[in-house]
């Protein structure tokens, strides 16, 4: 058998580590959003999560894993998004530097909240090569820990507490989506699922502009994003080396949809569940009442991971 980044134990673990810390987030549903899937659907709303997402997660665990000694030191990454509020706010949280390197072309409120929250950002060209140049800059400069986004195995294993608590809320659940851009979400969340119930169904959901994760499962080898193009802007990176082995063995399907599917599920969730929901959290949505999953047999109640809330109000999709 392969040997992962993350099993079940590391979630547990996490889970235990970040209880009383990060939001146990409720599970809600919507009786017009069943009907118009064909199936009862859970909805675990990380919208409602600090820092309005998922993210909270897997850096509340990763901070909280560093010895005193690493974590006088402080801690790294580069993002432009919601890891950066998330690691901000899990070191103030413990009382140590954080040091977030984010692109000059970042908006203003994204760099208002990781400020807010006592990040202290580095900028750099909007490139990822610059953004990795800067963050190991801050690493040799200061002696503190990098932590990205998504490819870390105490990410991951936070990430997975998600369909931890889903799955004890709702145990007869048939399966899950999650939605897929570098992976820690659906990664963690694979491995606690099936790591809980072994039967259980596991899907990704993903846009078709930003598709590496659905050609990557179709090919059996891991293919990196190109141009990607497509609303849900936090899910625009590749798989990572650490997470796409575990997709591409524990995750059954990864369903795209298009961005006016995306929109429509957005604006229907807003509508219907009076629930702020991002693009990108709303991808599990719309796969839901896409044609390809309502025709799938054997999944008569699924959860569905709205994986964050944050959305810019100055600029609605629709």
């Amino acid at each position: 058998m392969p040997t992962y980044a993350c099993d079940l134990p590391a979630v547990l673990e996490a889970a235990e580590r970040i209880r009383g810390i990060v939001h146990r987030t409720p599970v809600m549903t919507c009786e017009t959003l069943d009907r118009l899937a064909g199936r009862k659907l859970f909805f675990k709303c990380e919208n409602l999560q600090k820092i309005g997402a998922f993210k909270y997660r897997g850096a509340t665990n990763a901070v909280r894993k560093l010895t005193d000694a690493e974590a006088a030191k402080g801690v790294v990454t580069h993002s432009s998004g919601n890891h950066a509020q998330a690691l901000a706010l899990a070191a103030r949280e413990r009382g140590i530097p954080a040091y977030i390197v984010m692109p000059k072309t970042a908006p203003a409120v994204k760099k208002a909240g990781v400020e807010g929250y006592g990040g202290q950002i580095t900028e750099c060209e909007p490139n990822l090569a610059d953004r990795e140049r800067a963050a190991n800059e801050l690493v040799a400069k200061t002696g503190a820990t990098l932590i990205p986004p998504f490819d870390h195995v105490d990410v991951i294993s936070g990430q997975g507490t998600t369909a931890l608590e889903l799955l004890e809320d709702v145990p007869d659940l048939d399966a899950i989506v999650t939605p897929v851009g570098g992976g820690g979400l659906l990664a963690g969340c694979a491995v606690a699922a099936r790591g809980r119930k072994p039967g259980i169904r596991v899907f990704g959901a993903e846009p078709l502009g930003a598709d590496d994760a659905a050609r990557s499962k179709a090919a059996g080898e891991q293919l990196l994003q190109t141009a990607p193009n497509t609303i849900a802007d936090g899910l625009l990176t590749s798989t990572g080396q650490l997470t796409w082995p575990i997709i591409r063995d524990q995750v059954d399907r990864i369903f795209t949809v298009t961005d006016d599917e995306i929109r429509a599920a957005m604006r229907l969730v807003w509508e219907r569940m009076k629930l702020i929901v991002e693009p990108s959290g709303a991808v599990g949505a719309a796969v839901a009442l896409s044609d390809a999953l309502k025709v799938l047999a054997g999944a008569e109640k699924v959860g569905i991971v709205f994986s964050g809330g944050n959305v810019n109000l100055d600029k609605l999709w629709w």
